[in-house]
């Protein structure tokens, strides 16, 4: 077995997503020699964040005000802690990180970004919408700033500087090392060493081979930890389920690929690290099984509007304020409590044409390639999406009829139960068209539609026209089985505003640093236990950012 050891560097980075790839840049562009280890092919470059739709929060905008939005940094911050709950002793520095992000989110991100040639789609998004009261969670204003490129579109400018900086000298990359272990000497983090893989061109995304070739072992003045978290990991998923939302699904689908599996995680609490908040994580409720699967349990989220009619397993409408787009994790409680761990949807053709988004680069061809045409043809084609409409037509969870009795009764084989009753779901069906035709109603989600048509963003490309959901001339009905799907882990390991790693007895771990989602996206918990959306890309940034910085001016 071929072993590797002793190659120095001023800092290594484990992990080469975008929080990595933003540190490595870093520090590379402060003159210090920076190693990125990650135990994947190059192909992967840029991990999870190149799967994403792109989406960033951002605040007062010019975006948000060429269409008339109206932000500013308080009315953010009263979101994000509305939204957060911040209510443990061990929230001190996530709430200083919250802080901290939403100046940042307000001030040079978007600048920062835009000279390294990052652009934004004009329409602004509304996510996580609440529907409580002005202090409660959600976003009071649409801040969700999709990437021109997506995912792709926000590694780039990282990927474009890294290999540069590999060129010239700066930095290496070392691809397929799996790191088993931090060096630890008189208390300070010193090197990692680990196993060499074997050589594995198999797509992004697949899974890779496990076997060993080599062994390596790393030295330098400080290790920067940006591993991801363990959405791919089921069973560390169940282990780690909060008891407040119930007792884990039995069934889930993953948003992440398999290496996704919170070993470095491990690793580095095994090495004295205090990982906090370990309990909060971010699982979205509205997931559908790939019908053409890149990695194992492979699954998309549906980015609702607001007009689909949510039911659970047993057939009874959601509560308010629990509507599409609404609040993620309120959605997660619910169905976990009523004992099953799916629900489901039921649209128009009308409604899925104009609402219904994919998260996912792949999932967006004409967003990802930067097409204005196809990206036109969104507003003005007669049916969905094409990704969309490949769902409808192929995905397991859709179920398409023309009459509700077919739907119901095609409904029930699918889950394999008879729990939906065909009277008890069409009372409600009918009770909420009644109340369509009036501008003026009490339905609270009928409300909301008619409160997201106010906004020019949603009205152009988000939400359907109010219309009843029985009437023939919008359909066939459309039914959507929805699964739990897995994606991130908010708590992580304890940082200050440096990324500078807790220990367990609160002492600074000397050369330990944390960032992207194995910190919680900073701090060990930035979000609390809730996300405002388009924050997940950002907390890499930052956190990616602030880390790469101390630690070059750190190492001298």
């Amino acid at each position: 077995m071929t072993v590797h050891s002793g190659e120095q560097a001023d800092v290594i980075v484990v992990g080469a997503g975008l929080s990595g790839l933003v540190a490595a840049t870093e520090i590379a562009d402060a003159g210090k020699r920076v190693i990125v280890v990650d135990q994947e092919g190059e192909q992967s470059l840029g991990g999870q964040a190149f799967w994403s739709f792109g989406g960033l929060f951002l605040v007062d905008s010019p975006e948000q005000r060429r269409l008339g939005i109206k932000d500013s940094f308080d009315l953010a911050l009263q979101d994000w802690i509305g939204t957060a709950g911040f209510d443990r002793d061990e929230d001190f520095w996530p709430r200083q990180w919250a802080e901290a992000y939403v100046a940042f989110a307000a001030g040079e991100k978007r600048d920062w970004l835009r000279a390294m040639g990052h652009r934004i789609f004009p329409v602004v998004g509304w996510a996580e919408r609440g529907g409580y009261d002005a202090m409660g969670h959600g976003n009071s204003v649409p801040r969700f700033h999709v990437t021109w490129g997506t995912g792709p579109g926000i590694v780039e400018p990282f990927e474009r500087r890294a290999r540069e900086a590999a060129s010239s000298g700066p930095l290496i990359f070392k691809f397929r090392h799996r790191v088993d272990a931090l060096s630890v000497t008189n208390g300070t983090v010193d090197g990692v060493s680990g196993v060499i893989l074997e050589s594995d061109n198999v797509e992004r995304g697949k899974s890779s081979s496990r076997k060993v070739v080599g062994e390596f072992a790393l030295k330098a003045q400080a290790v920067i930890v940006a591993s991801g978290g363990i959405g791919g990991n089921h069973d560390l998923v169940r282990q780690n389920w909060p008891k407040r939302l119930g007792e884990p699904p039995k069934f889930m689908i993953s948003g992440v690929p398999e290496h996704v599996d919170g070993r470095m995680i491990g690793i580095t609490e095994a090495a004295g690290a205090r990982l906090i908040n370990r309990d909060r994580m971010w699982h979205y409720v509205e997931g559908i099984q790939n019908w053409s699967p890149i990695w194992p349990r492979h699954g998309i989220r549906i980015l609702p509007g607001p007009s689909s009619m949510w039911f659970d397993a047993t057939g009874t409408r959601l509560p308010a304020p629990l509507f599409p787009g609404s609040d993620t994790l309120g959605q997660l409680g619910y169905i976990m409590s009523t004992g099953y761990d799916y629900s489901w949807f039921v649209l128009t053709q009308s409604i899925i044409k104009k609402e219904f988004a994919l998260s996912g680069s792949e999932q967006n061809p004409d967003l990802t390639g930067k097409s204005w045409r196809m990206t036109l043809r969104r507003a003005t084609n007669k049916g969905a999406p094409a990704p969309v409409e490949a769902f409808k037509n192929h995905g397991v969870d859709f179920i398409v009829r023309d009459k509700l009795e077919d739907l119901v009764a095609a409904m029930n084989k699918l889950a394999g139960n008879d729990l939906l009753k065909l009277d008890y779901v069409k009372m409600q069906i009918e009770a909420r068209d009644r109340e369509i035709a009036n501008p003026y109603v009490k339905d609270a989600q009928v409300m909301n539609i008619h409160n997201a048509r106010r906004y020019i963003g949603d009205k152009l490309i988000r939400t359907a026209s109010p219309h009843r959901i029985l009437d023939p001339a919008h359909g066939p009905l459309i039914a959507v089985k929805l699964n739990i799907l897995t994606r991130k882990t908010l708590g992580g390991f304890e940082t200050d505003l440096d990324s500078r790693v807790f220990g367990q007895e609160g002492q600074i771990i000397p050369g330990l640093y944390a960032v992207g989602e194995a910190a919680g996206f900073g701090g060990g918990g930035m979000h609390g236990y809730r996300s405002l959306e388009g924050t997940f890309l950002g907390g890499c940034l930052f956190s990616g950012r602030n880390a790469g910085r101390a630690a070059a001016k750190a190492v001298g």
